[in-house]
């Protein structure tokens, strides 16, 4: 996968060379390349950003630095070259497709990336409008809150999405049944000691049953949702609950439809 991010402030992305993501950089499966938009300027101060039209307090990145950047990283691709032609551009916006982690599947089959941070009041929409006219663009936040830039917000995108990447994970299994795959939230995870201050793993996780540990779990995730996220369980598909799943929910006070219950 090829990434390239574009930001006025390289330094907050160095945390991409730590880790699992810096050792895939490392070892090639990841092309990632950090960018910095003054590149793309021409005045002594390097600005990048100008008041709003119409008036209005802060200020408002301009269009020719992202302009030029735009026409140096992805130049028009000769007929038959190999490779993607153009990037998925990801703009970083609080009025953006929020985050998910079914996004971050779309995202991870994508050979090509490349995110635009933005600053201040926000990236002057024409380079959004620009950009749309030639590759596919999507404007993505991370939640409804507002940041002093996209950075932040691209470095939790990257992760969420690069962990996906055939390899990146050392232990592939450990995606299967993580928060947000199936729609529910992960059970609680414990290890050694068995007690720790006088909190003691639960004895199921010592059985050596998998299959009372692999319903414990189970029982545990859906519990945490009802408890933390009832939206998700809201929007779960009723057929993907057996009659235990069902009862365990409407102990707790959470009813769901009858149609479609898995057996």
């Amino acid at each position: 996968m090829k990434i390239d991010v574009v930001t006025v402030f390289p330094e907050y992305l160095q945390p991409l060379d730590l880790s699992l993501i810096g050792r895939a950089r490392e070892r090639g499966m990841i092309d990632l390349t950090v960018h910095d938009l003054r590149r793309w300027t021409h005045d002594v101060h390097h600005s990048v950003d100008g008041a709003p039209a119409g008036g209005g307090a802060g200020m408002v990145m301009k269009p020719q630095p992202w302009g030029e950047c735009f026409d140096e990283l992805i130049p028009e691709a000769p007929t038959g070259a190999a490779g993607p032609a153009k990037p998925r551009l990801l703009v970083t916006s609080p009025a953006g497709r929020p985050f998910t982690q079914a996004m971050a599947h779309e995202l991870a089959a994508e050979p090509w990336l490349m995110f635009a941070c933005g600053r201040y009041e926000g990236i002057d929409q024409r380079v959004v409008d620009y950009a749309a006219d030639r590759m596919e663009v999507t404007e993505v936040s991370i939640g409804d809150y507002v940041l002093f830039g996209g950075e932040v917000a691209v470095l939790a995108i990257i992760e969420a999405v690069t962990r996906l990447v055939p390899g990146v994970l050392g232990n592939a299994a450990s995606l299967d049944d993580e928060s947000h795959t199936a729609g529910v939230l992960e059970a609680p995870a414990y290890t050694r000691p068995a007690e720790w201050r006088g909190y003691e793993v639960p004895p199921v996780l010592l059985s050596g049953d998998h299959g009372k540990v692999d319903r414990w779990r189970r029982e545990q995730a859906l519990l945490r949702t009802a408890r933390a996220r009832p939206d998700l369980l809201e929007r779960l598909d009723p057929g993907s609950l057996d009659k235990r799943d069902r009862l365990l929910l409407e102990g707790v006070g959470f009813a769901l439809p009858e149609q479609g219950v898995a057996e």
